[in-house]
C-alpha cells in the first residue's frame, strides 16, 4: 500500500514538494491541507503582486532618462491601470487554477487550518487525516517591531500594501529591509508622498554598505524621505481618524493617509505542539536533508534558513528527494538574494566573513551604460574570494537588472569555479556583465 504524505500549507513551497514527490513517486497518497489561497504569500501578498507594482513605474523612469523615449511621454502613469495589472497577476485572488493543478496531479486539497492531534495524526476541517511521513510548509507571518502604540493603529502589513485599491496620497513605512524599500519606491511612483523610517544605521542591513549608501541616494533624488533611527523605543506611532502621526527622535513628526509596517516575518508554529520539535526564535530547526524529527520534515519561511521563495523551493525539492528514499542535502553556499528596487540590488553567497579578498568594478564604467540611459547612474559588481582555494565564495551587484546577471556568480560561486576560468569567461557586449570580468581580473591578480 502507497504511503500516506500529509503536507500543512499550500505556498510556494509547498507546491515545488508536491510537484517533485510526484514525479518520484506515482502512487504515494498525498494531501495538501491549506486554510487560505492555494500558492501562499508570494503568489497573491508578496513577491508576485509587489513585483508587478514596481513595473511600470520602472518603464516610466527609465523612458525618462532615455533621450528620445523621454520626449515621447505624455501625460502622467495611470495608476490604476498599474493596479488592474496586479490583479491579473494574482488572479483576482482566486485560485481555482491551483485546485486545477493539484486535481491533475492526484493531490487532495483539504481547505482548512490543520493541527497536530498526535505523532501520526492531522486534524482538518473535522476530519483525521492519518499520515506516514509529514511536511510542514505553513509559512511565516508579518511581524510587529515594539513601538509603543502601534499595537492599537490600523495599519498596513504586505499583505494591504501589495492589495490596495487605490494610491493613499501619502505613506509611512516602517522598515527598510527589502519589503519596505521596495513598496516605498513603488508607492512614491505611484504618485505617494513617502517617508522611510528604519531602525538601523542604514537601510537593507544584511546587504552591502556600499550597496545601502546608493540606495539611499536613488531614494532621496526621488523626494523618498529616508530616516535612520537608532532603536524602536525614540519611535513613537499615534492615529486620528484616517491620519496616522509617527513621532522621530530630534525631527518633526510624520504625518501620513496610511502606514505600513515592514518589520520582518514570523515564522507559524501553531498546532505542531505533539511533535516535539526543536523550535528556535527562527523557526523549526532541520537537518541538511530538512528533516525536523521522525517521519516530519519542515521546508520554507517556517524553517527560517532564508525567507526566500526561491530557496523554499529548493528546499521543497530536497525534502521531496529525502521522503521518496533518494539522496538529497541542502547546500546553502550560493543562495542568492534580489531586491527589486530601482536599481536592483543582488547578492549571493559569503560576503561577510573574516579573510575574504575583495575587488570591485563600477557597472557605469561599461560600455553598456553609455546605451542604456543618460545621464549614467552609480553602481557596481564587488566579488569576495577565499584566497587560499583562489574560487569566489561571495558577489554583490547593484545596477538595472541586476538580478539576472547575477545568475552566472551564484553559478560560479556553487560550483567553486576558480578564478582564472571566472577569467577567461568571454563576457557579452555590450553588457552589465561585462563588469564581472574587470572584478575577476582585479581579484584574480
Amino acid at each position: 500500500m502507497a504511503e500516506r504524505v500529509v503536507v500543512l500549507g499550500g505556498g510556494s513551497a509547498a507546491q515545488a514538494f508536491v510537484a517533485a514527490l510526484r514525479k518520484l513517486d506515482p502512487d504515494v497518497e498525498i494531501t495538501l491541507v491549506e486554510q487560505e489561497l492555494v500558492g501562499g504569500e508570494c503568489s497573491y501578498w508578496a513577491c508576485m503582486p509587489s513585483k508587478t507594482l514596481l513595473r511600470s513605474p520602472e518603464l516610466v523612469a527609465a523612458a525618462k532618462r532615455a533621450p528620445g523615449a523621454a520626449e515621447a511621454l505624455d501625460g502622467d502613469l495611470a495608476a490604476d491601470r498599474v493596479l488592474w495589472w496586479r490583479d491579473q497577476v494574482v488572479g483576482d485572488y482566486d485560485d481555482s487554477s491551483q485546485e486545477t493543478w493539484l486535481k491533475e496531479r492526484r493531490i487532495e486539497l483539504v481547505r482548512a487550518s490543520g493541527t497536530v492531534r498526535k505523532p501520526g495524526i492531522v486534524e482538518a476541517a473535522g476530519r483525521e487525516l492519518p499520515y506516514d511521513k509529514l511536511v510542514i510548509a505553513t509559512g511565516s507571518s508579518s511581524a510587529a517591531p515594539p513601538i509603543p502604540g502601534l499595537d492599537k493603529l490600523d495599519y498596513w502589513t504586505n499583505r494591504e500594501a501589495t492589495g490596495a485599491k487605490e494610491v493613499p496620497a501619502s505613506l509611512v513605512v516602517i522598515g527598510g529591509g527589502a519589503v519596505g524599500c521596495e513598496l516605498s519606491q513603488a508607492y512614491r511612483r505611484l504618485g505617494a508622498d513617502v517617508d522611510l523610517v528604519h531602525v538601523s544605521e542604514r537601510l537593507l542591513p544584511r546587504e552591502d554598505p556600499e550597496a545601502s549608501a546608493l540606495l539611499v541616494e536613488a531614494f532621496r533624488e526621488e523626494e523618498i524621505g529616508v530616516h535612520l533611527c537608532a532603536d524602536t523605543e525614540q519611535i513613537a506611532c499615534t492615529q486620528s481618524g484616517q491620519r496616522f502621526r509617527v513621532k522621530l527622535p530630534d525631527a518633526e513628526p510624520l504625518e501620513a493617509e496610511r502606514l505600513l509596517v515592514a518589520t520582518g516575518r514570523k515564522p507559524r508554529i501553531e498546532g505542531l505542539e505533539p511533535l516535539g520539535l526543536q523550535i528556535e526564535k527562527s523557526g523549526i530547526k532541520v537537518d541538511e536533508r530538512m528533516r525536523a524529527g521522525e517521519n516530519v520534515w519542515a521546508i520554507g519561511d517556517v524553517c527560517g534558513v532564508a525567507l526566500f521563495t526561491h530557496v523554499g523551493k529548493y528546499q521543497g525539492r530536497v525534502a521531496a528527494r529525502d521522503v521518496a528514499g533518494k539522496e538529497a542535502r541542502a547546500d546553502y553556499r550560493a543562495i542568492p538574494a534580489v531586491v527589486f528596487t530601482d536599481p536592483q540590488v543582488a547578492s549571493a553567497g559569503d560576503t561577510t566573513s573574516e579573510g575574504l579578498v575583495t575587488a570591485s568594478r563600477a557597472v557605469d564604467k561599461t560600455s553598456r551604460t553609455s546605451t542604456y540611459e543618460r545621464p549614467k547612474r552609480s553602481g557596481f559588481v564587488k566579488l569576495f574570494a577565499k584566497p587560499e582555494r583562489r574560487v569566489l565564495a561571495g558577489a554583490v551587484a547593484v545596477g538595472p537588472e541586476a538580478g539576472e546577471w547575477l545568475g552566472q556568480l551564484t553559478l560560479a560561486i556553487r560550483a567553486e569555479v576558480p578564478l582564472d576560468v571566472l577569467v577567461d569567461t568571454i563576457q557579452p557586449y555590450p553588457t552589465f556583465s561585462e563588469a564581472i570580468f574587470f572584478a575577476a581580473r582585479e581579484l584574480a591578480g
